[in-house]
């Protein structure tokens, strides 16, 4: 199909519909109008000659017109924002924004003072931190640095693995100091439900009380009992400081809270690394080099804590 004459415009609100398949959800992803999405294909059509779309109750799917289209669109898509990425790539000034993607309990509970000195440090370059467990897809621009634990960093990033991230288990430090090892069958796991532990592969589930689950076939207390499931670590903290059950933690956000203590005997488990990554094309960009730098160091002034050396 010939699109040499098509918009790249045209093309880049044909995708979000075909990716999206709902003119409102593709104006919402596009920051743009409804009206806006709509005359813009059924003029992207006209000019085709083609219907691109089937209208239908539960939402807009492609006619084979339109995945011939979406083959090209998206080859056309690949080379624009490669063409962004050299340009972003070239830039020789510290001063910008920078979009860092990482999890939510390194932003609440580890990074967020370093973050506020290198803003100190940099007053020129705004910082906008995105907190998920998501890896953000750095080749389309969804972020510029992502913090992520992981054994496999995807393939189409470099960076740097800074350190290991240890875990450990925690509950209530008046339960710990009262039973001791007994704890762990009076309070039972805070699981994750359909997750695993943060930054770990999500299990199968087997039952919706007890999934099987690495990290705790792993722990201290594999036949412990799953009495409460708590999919977010940071409220996950707070049920154990309830005395509401025990819980597999990074020993950043364990140690460093004296109303939780290591359940005895208080194994670490270093099963994943901390990696500071950006996509290839912007490794060396100046306030990239910058940050990641920063940043790595100061996640290594932080060994003790992460590896779970002062608990």
């Amino acid at each position: 199909m010939d699109t040499n004459s098509d918009n790249w415009d045209d093309l880049r609100i044909f995708l979000a519909v075909a990716r999206k398949t709902s003119i409102r959800q593709a104006a919402i992803s596009l920051g743009i109008s409804h009206s806006t999405v709509l005359r813009r294909i059924n003029g992207l059509e006209h000019h085709i000659g083609m219907r691109l779309f089937e209208r239908q109750a539960d939402g807009y799917f492609m006619t084979p017109a339109g995945e011939d289209l979406l083959a090209s669109a998206i080859e056309i898509e690949d080379e624009v924002l490669a063409a962004k990425l050299r340009f972003v790539g070239h830039e020789q000034q510290v001063s910008s924004k920078i979009v860092i993607t990482l999890p939510d309990v390194f932003s609440t509970h580890l990074l967020m003072p370093d973050f506020a000195m290198y803003q100190r440090e940099n007053p020129e370059t705004l910082l906008e931190i995105v907190s998920t467990y998501a890896m953000a897809d750095l080749a389309k621009r969804e972020a510029d640095v992502a913090i992520r634990v992981s054994n496999n960093p995807p393939d189409d990033l470099v960076g740097r693995r800074v350190l290991d991230m240890a875990r450990a288990a925690y509950a209530c430090r008046d339960m710990v100091e009262k039973h001791g090892e007994k704890c762990a069958e009076i309070l039972g796991w805070i699981g994750w439900g359909e997750k695993s532990a943060p930054h770990q592969r999500s299990p199968k589930k087997t039952s919706h009380r007890a999934p099987s689950s690495p990290w705790k076939e792993e722990s201290d207390f594999p036949n412990a009992p799953t009495r409460l499931c708590i999919p977010d670590p940071v409220s996950a903290l707070a049920a154990a400081k309830e005395g509401m059950g025990m819980v597999m933690l990074p020993c950043f956000m364990g140690d460093a809270d004296p109303a939780v203590c290591r359940v005895p005997p208080g194994s670490l488990h270093r099963s994943t690394s901390i990696w500071v990554l950006t996509h290839q094309d912007l490794r060396n960009t100046a306030r990239i080099q910058n940050f990641t730098a920063f940043i790595a160091a100061a996640i290594r002034q932080k060994r003790a804590l992460i590896e779970g050396k002062l608990g």
